[in-house]
């Protein structure tokens, strides 16, 4: 243990659980205290400032609190975010309000933002100082050391930022320029200095105006080309889907395609994003699911060993919530013994309750208050072995409702959505022999779920879903098919999906 401030031990921890991306963002945010510090690691920097008493157990829940890692929060200090939140409020902070922003303004460019940035320095920096492959933290390091970027000289970021049309970004920066962390801040570039009695300023506090963005990301043959894919497995594509891209007929010979489309992502800027209800009949899972949501800023209900009755029940309480309103999301967790169409609950005799049901709640009619927000469903099933063969048709139980629907659902107008619009439908199932033989025995599918959630929020939850198949995949590899699981995806999202505020 050191002899002030953090145990070693819990240092050790963090930096353990921790990626490259979130090691990056600290140290960057530390760079004023720890300025004589030449290329920390982690540990080393933790360690340092614990042992000069400038790392209390507040300080690095600050710290946690700022690369959002609430799950750590939780499981290293015994914090929660809003305890946090409440001692940022009344006492200094350890991270600079321009740190903070920087890091808010790196977390939301792509690839291609920070590309573009990198280039369009290169009148400032040299052509030769900036390697293509640095990061956006990378690029502020080297422009604070020219002395072109400080907390009270940021237009010429500002001056880019609208140069590749991040008008967002840009709104960010002007915010914070009108506030009273902006103005007249008393700063020395990488020295520690006296922090004011700052108000809290909230991690996504300007991540407003995303919707300004007309960013083109994906060839419009590429975009078609995926949705027609998808629906194989997932509900076919919707009409009114296919009109918002505009299909367009294209001749063989060469007729010209616009290069891009202007991709669209689902708001996630509620606090908190939405509610993440967990039903665990099982009661194996139930831990890592809650830290996982709550770590990604949901608000988390769990459930267990609920009985079908008591299933429907708190469906049908957590559909009509007017909290839904105020939220950019909806997640369902469901963990039980079932059939090929149905989940039991704790009831092993029962009929059970249909999958189907489940979905129909939170459809637009039923559930008005989340029509045009992303609803994910991740259902984690044990069934009898010969439910296995009935896998073809697992998901097919709610078709008829796509095309079955009435005139009105069916030719919606231009400014409304489909009822079945906006889900994402995640089933795994596996043989109930494996809770037989080890009833203790975690879901590998949902284990994958949380860790790609925890590890990799910020990137599309199609992608981390197709690389947990892979990794479920891997693992069926290696086993006998009675402990094998079988994941299938349904989607009728109409944009893309991060998990993570925008």
């Amino acid at each position: 243990m050191t002899l002030h401030g953090v145990p070693a031990l819990v240092i050790h921890q963090v930096e353990e659980a921790l990626d490259d991306d979130e090691k990056e963002m600290l140290l960057f945010l530390c760079r004023d205290v720890a300025a004589d510090m030449t290329s920390p690691s982690i540990r080393d920097l933790l360690d340092i400032l614990s042992e000069r008493g400038k790392l209390s157990a507040l300080g690095l829940a600050e710290l946690l609190y700022r690369v959002r890692r609430f799950d750590l929060l939780k499981r290293l200090l015994r914090m929660d975010r809003v305890t946090v939140e409440a001692h940022l409020l009344k006492h200094p902070h350890l991270i600079s309000d321009y740190r903070v922003l920087i890091t808010e303004i790196g977390e939301d460019l792509d690839k291609s933002d920070i590309a573009s940035l990198i280039f369009l320095m290169r009148d400032y920096t040299g052509r030769g100082r900036t390697a293509k492959n640095k990061s956006f933290l990378d690029l502020v390091v080297d422009l604070e050391k020219l002395n072109l970027l400080a907390p009270d000289q940021l237009d010429l970021l500002e001056k880019c930022l609208k140069n590749i049309h991040r008008m967002d970004l840009k709104t960010k920066i002007q915010k914070y320029k009108q506030s009273d962390q902006g103005a007249g801040t008393n700063y020395i570039n990488a020295v520690q200095a006296t922090l004011p009695n700052l108000s809290l300023k909230d991690p996504s506090y300007t991540l407003g105006l995303q919707n300004e963005r007309n960013k083109e990301k994906r060839l419009v043959a590429e975009q078609l080309g995926i949705q027609s894919g998808s629906g194989n497995r997932s509900w076919d594509l919707l009409e009114w889907e296919r009109g918002k891209l505009m299909k367009t007929s294209i001749q063989e010979s060469g007729a010209f395609l616009p290069r891009h489309i202007p991709e669209e992502r689902y708001k996630m800027q509620s606090k908190p994003l939405g509610i993440c209800l967990i039903i665990d009949c099982i009661g194996n899972d139930t831990e890592v699911l809650r830290d996982t949501f709550t770590s990604m800023g949901f608000e988390v209900q769990c459930y267990l060993y609920l009985r079908v009755d008591s299933i429907m029940r708190v469906l049908r309480q957590v559909a009509s919530m007017p909290q839904h309103r105020d939220y950019d999301s909806f997640v369902c967790v469901l963990v039980s013994r079932g059939s090929a169409q149905s989940v039991f609950g704790v009831d092993q005799a029962h009929s059970g309750f249909p999958l189907d049901q489940i979905r129909r709640m939170f459809m637009g009619d039923l559930c008005p208050s989340l029509l045009g927000k992303p609803k994910l469903f991740f259902i984690q099933n044990y069934v009898a072995s010969e439910g296995q063969l009935e896998d073809s048709s697992l998901l097919e139980v709610d078709g008829p409702a796509v095309t079955n629907v009435d005139s009105k659902a069916r030719q919606p107008g231009p400014y409304t959505l489909h009822r079945e619009a906006d889900f994402l439908w995640s089933l795994c199932t596996a043989d109930v022999s494996l809770l037989e033989r080890n009833p203790s025995a975690p879901s590998v599918y949902l284990q994958c779920l949380s860790q790609k959630l925890l590890q990799e929020r910020k990137r599309p939850l199609l992608e981390l879903h197709v690389e947990l198949n892979n990794k479920v995949y891997d693992w069926n590899s290696t086993v006998s098919m009675k402990e094998r699981y079988f994941v299938f995806l349904q989607h009728t999202l109409r944009k893309k999906l991060i998990l993570s505020y925008t």
